[in-house]
């Protein structure tokens, strides 16, 4: 079975929160903060014809790494954190759940 829903975040501390919520098949992938031109390429081909979504901080390195991804996916929808949180995460698992499910990702609702 083909997973057709990606979400790309910033770190590994990133994908395991959002993991540990997810109830359906996710591909999370990581960028580790930056991401090479190469890399993007290899992304574009892997994730053509997939529901896209962007999950970065809500910092100065998050926002640059948002509109890199803005520029490379533009089909991608862009989910986004409380400012207060500042980090994926650091913010609580019901908020992350609430932002996921806003985008019709299902989650273990129990969890939280």
């Amino acid at each position: 079975m083909e997973i057709e829903k990606v979400i790309i975040v910033e770190g590994r501390s990133d994908k395991k929160k959002i993991e540990s919520l997810i109830r359906e098949p996710v591909e999370i992938i990581c960028t580790n903060g930056t991401i090479s031109r190469a890399k993007l390429d290899e992304w574009s081909d892997q994730l053509y014809n997939k529901e896209v979504f962007i999950l970065v901080d809500a910092d100065e390195a998050g926002e640059r790494l948002r509109r890199q991804l803005r520029r490379e996916f533009p089909q991608a929808a862009h989910l986004y954190i409380d400012r207060m949180y500042r980090e994926v995460a650091a913010a609580p698992k019901q908020h992350i759940a609430t932002v996921l499910l806003s985008a019709n990702i299902d989650v273990h609702a129990e969890d939280w």
